[in-house]
Parts: structure tokens; sequence; C-alpha cells
């Protein structure tokens, strides 16, 4: 059984990346904050695996399933950087160090060549959703203690950085704690959508303070504007109170998902891209660098008033061939039988519509045994795909563990 609304929600927030890293387009980042939304749907799916697992095997678990489709990125693209001269540029990070390793454990950002920053460059999000994970037990402990009061945490220790400007010792770490305090609250939001905590909030209390919220994220990014403007993924402060206002709303919310089951190519490039999250994530601004040298090589470069529009198309084309090459090492990693295009459904008839009924309210057996409509149109009508952040149900959980991605970083890289 799958939540597609969270589905729905990862799916546009994969989407979301692609064009923001395509076009740059600074509203986007406050039209769909797509980090906060990927990092509250994990937290959310690691809580309940931390309620039916013991902490090691959570993280095992999720180390084994995001870590491989990294492996296989970094067969191709170091030994690429190596070729194309790594080793003699003058300035950043050389590959003949300890710091090569970060590309088999990201517990730090792995390095790379200038030429190949479009390799290297989104690796952030891995390295952060890796110490998310790590911390995760004892969050997840201290938020069963304390409940709420935890997600001001993240929050009181981003203005600490930033009254203080503190730095962590070594360089790298301070990306890992900046994206720790920008995300953190979101992480822990999860938390309280899985415990059912956030849907129990009253609307009362929820629309007034995300609003507030909201209202103080834009205040702070009308002062301080990045150097693209009105950029949040420019100024971590507004980013991380814009985020939390937006996760608390959307995640509260839960609507009826039956009409996604008639819309099937809707649906089934939801379920592709929950089922290739990561391959799309990794590989999608090589595919970006590939545009022109590609539309070149064909002799159609030549593109006038079309520019635009041929750039997205050929994005979503070239990233379609990367899902299609280098996607099942997340099938392997998840110990699937490896698909080139996990988008079918499962061909069972459209659910009919009924009325939502939230994941774990009592469904009273209709008459004769049969099921009723409201715990039908819960049920998901694409195949068992794997998760990449929120949405499990107590029926996934017997299942082997989904694999779970999302995405972080220093500001300039988002």
């Amino acid at each position: 059984m799958r939540n597609r609304y969270l589905d729905l929600l990862r799916a546009a927030a994969i989407l979301r990346v692609v064009v923001y890293h395509l076009f740059g387009w600074p509203w986007l980042s406050i039209l769909l904050p797509a980090m906060g939304i990927m990092f509250a749907l994990a937290g959310s799916l690691t809580a309940a695996s931390l309620d039916k697992r013991t902490a090691g095997q959570v993280v095992t678990s999720r180390l084994r399933r995001l870590l491989p489709p990294l492996w296989l990125l970094g067969l191709i693209a170091v030994p690429a950087m190596l070729y194309g001269g790594w080793a003699e540029q003058e300035g950043g990070d050389h590959p003949w160090s300890w710091k090569l390793a970060l590309w088999i454990l990201p517990i730090g950002d792995p390095p790379g060549s200038s030429a190949g920053i479009d390799a290297w460059e989104p690796l952030w999000y891995i390295r952060a959703y890796l110490w998310f994970v790590l911390l995760s037990p004892l969050l997840y402990l201290a938020y069963k203690k304390v409940g709420w009061v935890l997600i001001a945490g993240p929050l009181a220790l981003l203005a600490v950085l930033d009254k203080t400007g503190y730095s962590m010792p070594f360089g790298r770490a301070d990306g890992a704690l900046w994206d720790f305090v920008t995300y953190g609250a979101c992480w822990i939001a999860g938390f309280a959508h899985h415990d059912g905590r956030l849907h129990r909030l009253k609307a009362g209390v929820a629309y007034p303070v995300a609003v507030l919220m909201g209202l103080v994220a834009f205040y702070w990014l009308r002062g301080h504007p990045g150097e693209d403007g009105y950029d949040l993924n420019e100024v971590p402060e507004a980013q991380a109170l814009w985020s939390l206002a937006f996760v608390i709303l959307a995640l509260r919310w839960q609507p009826d998902m039956t009409w996604l089951s008639y819309a099937r190519p809707l649906d089934r490039a939801v379920t592709l891209l929950n089922n290739r999250a990561v391959t799309v994530y990794l590989w999608h601004n090589i595919a970006i660098w590939a545009i022109w040298p590609v539309l070149t090589f064909l002799a159609l470069d030549d593109v006038s008033s079309m520019e635009g529009p041929i750039e997205l198309a050929m994005t979503l084309l070239l990233t379609a061939v990367a899902v299609v090459a280098f996607g099942w090492a997340e099938d392997l990693a998840a110990r699937r039988r490896p698909h080139l295009w996990p988008a079918h459904a499962t061909g069972r008839p459209p659910v009919p519509p009924g009325p939502y009924v939230p994941p774990g309210s009592h469904i009273p057996a209709q008459a004769g045994g049969g099921t009723p409509h409201a715990e039908a149109a819960h049920r998901s009508t694409s195949p068992d795909i794997p998760e990449t952040s929120g949405g499990e149900t107590p029926t996934q959980r017997d299942s082997p563990e989904q694999p779970v991605v999302t995405w972080l970083g220093p500001p300039e890289q988002r």
C-alpha cells in the first residue's frame, strides 16, 4: 500500500530540482521548496523504519540502498576526470589524497575536478542525507521524549551560527553543519508526520504558525537577498523557515488521490520518478551539461527562439537515457530484479471514488465482508515500487527497506 499523495509530492520536488538546475529561476525555490519536502519525507520513512527495526539495521539498510548508485557514478566520473587532467589542475581538490575515499563513503563532499563539476557538485545531498540517517536514531529518541520542542533545536542552532559566525575546524564539516540546521526541522517534522502528530495538529495552530514563519522568512529574504536576488537557496535562514512552513501545510493535508489512477500517463510518471529518484538526481546535471555538445554533434544547435523548450526537452531526454543506462543500480541495491523503465501500473482497475481516510484510522467492514471505498481509495494503483523518502505504510515495512534520497548542500549548489 502506498500513499500516492506523498509519491506525487516527491515526484514534483524531483522535477523542480531538475528545472531549477537547468534554468536557475529563483522563484522556483519559493514556489516549491524541494529540499525541505524531500527531507521531511525521508524523515517520515526513517522514523517508520526505526519503529520496526534496530538502529543499526536501519542505518546499514539505508547505506546499502544509497551507496551503490553513487559508486556507479564514481566508477565513470572519477576516471573521466583523471583522463581530463584532474591531477594537473591548479587549485581545488586533487585526486591523490584521502579525500578520494569520500566517493566510497561520503561523510564529506566527494572531490572532483573543475571540469567535472556537474558530476560531483550535486553530491552534497548524498552527504547530507547520510548524516541525517546516522543521527536519526538519537534524534528520533529525543523526539519521542520531547515532541514538537525538538523542531526548534535546528532553528535555534541556525540563529546561533548566524550571530556568532562559528566555523568548524575542517572546511568540509561546515557544509554538513549548515545543511543540518537548514533542513533539520523538516526532517523532524517528518517524524511528526509518521506518528500522526502533524495530522492531529489543529488548523487553528498549524495555519497561523506556518503563515508567521513564512512572513518572517520573506522579511529576512528581503533584507538579505542572495547574489541572484530572492533565491531561498542562497539564504539558509529564510530557506529553513519557509521550508518548514511549507512542509507543515503540505504534509498535514491528506487529500484523496483516487483521481491519479485515472490519469495513467501522470500516474506512471510519478511511479517512474519515485522508482528512479537517486538516478535522476545523480545524473540530471550531467544531462544538462551534455545538451549542447549533443545538439552540436547532431547539427541541431541553431535553435534561435526555441532555445528554452529545446533545452528542457533535451534535459528530459538525456536524463531518461541515464535512467535506462544506470537506473538498474537502484534495483540491485534494493535486491530486486533490474528493470529498464519501471513505470508500469499494476493493471488493477481504477479505484472507485470514496472519502479519504487517514492512515491508521479504523475502517469498519461492509456487510458481507466487502472493503469500503474509503479504504480502497487509499490503496496504491501503481506497482510495488521502492520508496525514496516517505510514505511507508505498515504493509511496506514488512518488505525489504526502500531506498531513500533527498537533496541538500551549500547554498550555492542548490
